[in-house]
C-alpha cells in the first residue's frame, strides 16, 4: 500500500491525525470527528466478505457511547452501494488507491477491516482486525448496546 508504520497501530498509541472526503460530499478530520466524543474507526474495503459480515453489526453501535466511522478504501460510489447492499448508514471516509491511500498507511492497514477506538485526546484505547464475536461483545459493553440479538447466526470468528 505504500509508506507507513510497519505494523498496525496499537492499542496505547496516538492516532494519526487525518482530513478525508466523505462519500456524500464535504471532508471530515480526525480532530473534528473526536471533537464529539469517542470514535470507532473502521478501515474496509467494499468486496471484503469480513467487512460484508462485520459492518451491519458495527451499524447498532452507532449513536451509542462512542461514534461509528467507516473509512472506505474505494470510491464514493462503491461505498453507496455497500451502505445500500448491507444496510448500513455510517459516515463513510474515503482512502483512496488514486491517492495512495495515506490513512491507511499511517494506520499500519495490512488487513482489513481493522478498528480502532480512538478516545477524544486521540489514544487508541481498542483495537480489532477482522471479526471476532467475543470482541466485538466487549465492545459492545463499552458501548452500553448489545451488537448481537438471540437471532443472529454469527460465527465466532472470521479474519479478513
Amino acid at each position: 500500500m505504500g509508506k507507513g508504520p510497519e505494523r498496525t497501530l496499537e492499542t496505547g498509541e496516538t492516532a494519526p491525525d487525518f482530513q478525508l472526503e466523505l462519500a456524500g460530499g464535504g471532508s471530515r478530520s480526525l480532530e473534528q470527528i473526536l471533537a464529539k466524543g469517542p470514535a470507532l474507526v473502521t478501515f474496509y474495503k467494499v468486496s471484503c466478505p469480513t467487512c460484508q459480515l462485520t459492518l451491519p453489526y458495527l451499524q447498532r453501535l452507532q449513536d451509542s457511547q462512542f461514534q461509528v466511522v467507516a473509512v472506505c478504501q474505494d470510491e464514493a460510489d462503491r461505498a453507496q452501494e455497500f451502505n445500500e447492499a448491507f444496510e448500513v448508514e455510517l459516515p463513510n471516509l474515503l482512502d483512496k488507491a488514486d491517492d495512495g491511500y495515506p490513512v491507511s498507511n499511517a494506520y499500519g492497514i495490512t488487513h482489513v477491516p481493522t478498528m480502532f477506538l480512538i478516545e477524544p485526546d486521540r489514544r487508541i484505547s481498542w483495537t480489532w482486525t477482522g471479526f471476532h464475536k467475543r470482541e466485538l461483545e466487549t465492545l459492545a459493553e463499552r458501548a452500553g448496546r448489545a451488537i448481537f440479538r438471540p437471532t443472529d447466526k454469527v460465527p465466532e470468528a472470521k479474519f479478513g
